[in-house]
């Protein structure tokens, strides 16, 4: 290509054709070898010579030769200086150098993260004023708009669009507006327009599933932030939503404002409906005020704020509701957690731990009148925890204050557990060290543990007390690829002081001393094996484990924290048969089990694992709870247990506690779970424990197309177009000796691609024969709002392995738009 001479210059069609490769590879980080340049006209804030785009020859042959760069730059300058050369070509190109370039017939301009493309370009070089005529499309950045008639200042990127349409990259949000007009690059307004993130089609008759429309829009780029005003929201053109003026997000960002409103209806609070607002305070601070109006109730007030800091993280929640209409009295919670370490200010002490979990409620009726807020597990027991813990090197001690508060039901009382205020505890743990001259590889550790137990007097039949406990434990690891050997010796020391007699004996104190000696050991074979067609590692791993623990008579102290260890594979082989430290078990028994796996040999994945153990016990267990009988079986119940992966999409697993005397099972347990792909899975679990309780529990979120053949593609995160999919989600738990439902979610959803339908039915037992029913329906418009009641957290924390239908997924890049 030649330099161009002051009068109008045409490209030649060759140097056309290698002209656009050179700009797309250019514009991409790439050089192109050839024959030819794409022209380049400079931008008034560049060097006022033309110049060309630099080319590289081939070396041998006359080739194109692409030359990709390691990465492609998401993030595009605002400096001028950093947007290279002006770009244009097109079927004809004229023009003077310095003052005007005139693009006719498949006119291109490109400089930096814009592109235009038009019938005609007339490019204005003092004044940097570009207009285009005839099917004009202007990509920047990503961001796309289409229209007849554009006219802009480059370099600002200030100007107007007449009717054009447009699209933002970072939600797929689009719509129409009688004119756009280009403020900077980042900001730009619309003039009677409308938004959505329903994609068109190519049918000439196609609208929109939802729509907002809008005397005037202004969108913000640069913090993906869109305010509309005389703002109409239309779904299946029917309005449903109004607004003088409100803000809206381009993506998921988080912005302050108005959240969508959530509406239920409930058997105990009536019509229920909840207007938050979100306050985003900071990147690592946020609030979100939510009062609402409860037909049945009144109005609630409830609030939450959020922190999240480098060494430290909390949350608080709350709620009043004054003079509740159904108890005739004010109601109020609260739940603050935290965790984090403080700074002490001397190095050679290092920080201190920090963690909080604070619940509270006004009264016992609150659990079941309001069973979705406190947010607790065990909703009856509410503990107000604060620990302040501090390690150095192999000692680590704590801090700890725990105070319960139990909801009573008169139908089904429960004892309160004991208060620790406070309780202190310490040890010192070596791993692998020395032990005075007997050499390295000793297990060694000192744990002491002083607690204040105390509880209401009238609620127990024990005093409260003062409780010091000591444990000092060694071990010697002796392992190997093929086996392990352990032996271990314990000392347990407890002493209590009480507050008052002890009802046995008028004792004001009592103490204790009990030593323990076991013996693990364990065996581990390997075999290359094949099954159904599959190679495998197949292992076999005996293991046996003895304690011996002497009598010590307990049955004249109290109990505070000891109960009965759960017969299971991870306590079948442990020294004492109760957690806490007010118990420990005499025993003179021994463990047998043996495990058997199979292995992927490739990845070391489980595909089958079987497992059976059994104690043996050669003396009585006399040491028992309060009120309990002696252990004189010599022959424990059998564990069974085997879990099956055999590929990836089922799963199995099951546990069974075999009585080898009543030839019956005392508890048992079975599981299997269906999951082919995303949104589709299916799981049932069966749990029995003989003479107490037998229930079934069955979970499921399945695409309802698929049972007519439908099997299309899901639209999940946002992928896929055309007609939509119903999934059917839900959970029973089903008593089968009580033959009723003892809670159940029911629910049903509608993926429309730019839009979401849910109704779920949730079903909760809040009592003995008392239960709360409530439906939620919601409307989410993709990218935009959902409208009615949340049931997204119901649903993933009931239902196993559900997934939401639109994924959280990254920013698409600017690059999938380029043209």
């Amino acid at each position: 290509m030649r330099r161009a001479s002051p009068s109008p210059f045409i490209l030649s069609p060759v140097a056309l054709a290698v002209s656009r490769l050179a700009v797309f590879c250019a514009t991409l980080g790439m050089t192109v070898a050839g024959t030819a340049h794409a022209q380049a006209v400079p931008s008034p804030a560049a060097s006022g010579t033309s110049a060309a785009a630099p080319a590289e020859t081939a070396e041998s042959g006359g080739g194109l030769r692409l030359k990709p760069t390691p990465r492609l730059a998401e993030e595009v300058s605002s400096d001028p200086q950093d947007r290279g050369p002006t770009f244009v070509f097109g079927d004809r190109v004229s023009g003077r150098p310095d003052l005007e370039t005139v693009i006719d017939g498949n006119a291109e301009l490109r400089r930096g993260a814009t592109a235009i493309r038009a019938d005609r370009i007339e490019y204005y070089q003092p004044d940097d004023q570009l207009k285009s005529r005839g099917n004009v499309r202007i990509n920047r950045a990503g961001n796309r708009f289409e229209g007849p008639e554009l006219e802009l200042k480059l370099d600002r990127f200030e100007g107007f669009f007449t009717t054009p349409g447009y699209r933002f990259l970072s939600n797929g949000g689009n719509g129409r507006a009688e004119r756009v007009d280009f403020l900077d690059e980042n900001h730009l307004t619309a003039q009677r327009a409308s938004y959505t993130t329903c994609e068109r089609n190519d049918e000439a008759s196609w609208q929109p599933a939802w729509v907002l429309r809008a005397s005037s829009f202004e969108f913000d780029l640069e913090t993906e932030v869109g305010v509309a005003r005389g703002a109409v929201v239309r779904f299946k053109d029917v309005p449903i939503l109004a607004f003088p003026k409100f803000s809206f997000p381009l993506s998921d960002k988080r912005k302050s404002g108005l959240l969508p409103p959530s509406i239920s209806m409930g058997s105990t609070d009536g019509f229920e409906f909840r207007q938050p607002y979100y306050f985003d305070i900071a990147p690592n601070r946020d609030a979100t005020f939510s009062p609402a109006i409860m037909t049945k109730r009144g109005i609630d007030l409830a609030g939450e704020f959020r922190y999240l800091e480098p060494t430290y993280n909390g949350q608080l929640r709350a709620n009043y509701l004054p003079n509740d209409k159904l108890r005739d009295r004010d109601r109020w919670s609260y739940g603050y957690q935290h965790t984090g370490t403080i700074n002490t200010g001397f190095p050679s002490i290092g920080n201190l731990g920090l963690n909080l979990n604070l619940n509270r409620v006004s009264d016992n009726d609150y659990w079941r009148d309001f069973p979705a807020g406190l947010g607790a597990t065990t909703q009856r027991l509410l503990s107000q925890d604060a620990t302040l813990s501090w390690s150095r090197g192999f000692f680590t001690t704590s801090l700890r204050t725990l105070k319960w508060q139990t909801l009573q039901d008169v139908t089904s009382p429960i004892v309160p557990p004991y208060d620790r205020l406070p309780q202190l505890t310490a040890s010192y743990t070596r791993v692998d060290a020395p032990l005075g001259g007997l050499g390295n590889g000793f297990d060694w550790s000192i744990e002491g543990d002083y607690t204040r137990f105390s509880a209401d007097r009238t609620l127990t039949n024990q005093p409260n007390s003062n409780r010091a406990y000591t444990k000092l434990q060694v071990s010697r690891p002796w392992l190997s690829s093929s086996g392990f050997i352990t032996p271990k010796v314990q000392l347990h020391a407890t002493s209590y002081q009480f507050d008052a007699p002890l009802l046995a004996d008028g004792a004001r104190s009592a103490s204790r001393v009990v030593p323990t000696f076991s013996l693990d050991s364990g065996l581990q074979f390997e075999r290359q094996a094949s099954f159904l067609g599959r190679s495998f590692t197949q292992t076999l791993e005996p293991r046996a484990f003895y304690v011996r623990t002497p009598f010590r008579d307990q049955s004249r102290l109290p109990n505070y924290d000891s109960g009965l260890n759960d017969f299971n594979f991870a306590t079948v082989f442990t020294e004492n048969a109760f957690v806490g430290n007010d118990r420990i078990s005499d025993a003179n028994l021994l463990t047998l089990g043996v495990t058997s796996r199979l292995l992927d040999p490739a990845t070391g994945a489980e595909a089958v694992r079987v497992g059976i153990a059994q104690r043996l016990r050669f003396e009585d267990q006399r040491v028992t709870l309060p009120g309990a009988l002696p252990v004189t079986d010599r022959i424990s119940d059998i564990l069974v247990g085997a879990s099956v992966n055999w590929v990836p999409q089922w799963s199995f697993d099951s546990t069974v506690q075999y009585n080898p005397k009543t030839r019956q099972s005392e508890r048992a347990s079975f599981g299997v779970r269906y999951n082919p792909s995303n949104y589709r899975v299916i799981s049932a679990a069966f749990r029995r424990q003989r003479n107490v309780s037998e229930q079934i529990d069955v979970g499921w979120q399945w695409p309802i197309n698929d049972l007519w053949g439908d099997r299309g593609k899901d639209l999940g995160a946002g992928q896929g177009q055309g007609g939509g999919r119903y999934y059917a989600v839900g959970r029973l738990n089903y008593s089968v000796l009580d033959k009723r439902l003892v809670d159940s979610i029911i629910g049903v959803e509608y993926d429309g691609c730019c839009w979401i339908g849910r109704v779920v039915l949730q079903r909760s037992q809040t009592g003995t024969g008392t239960s709360d029913t409530r439906i939620m329906f919601q409307l989410e418009l993709v990218g935009f709002s959902r409208i009615g009641a949340n049931p997204l957290e119901t649903l993933k924390s009931n239902v196993p392995r559900y997934q939401y239908l639109r994924e959280k997924i990254e920013a698409p890049s600017r690059f999938t738009t380029y043209d």
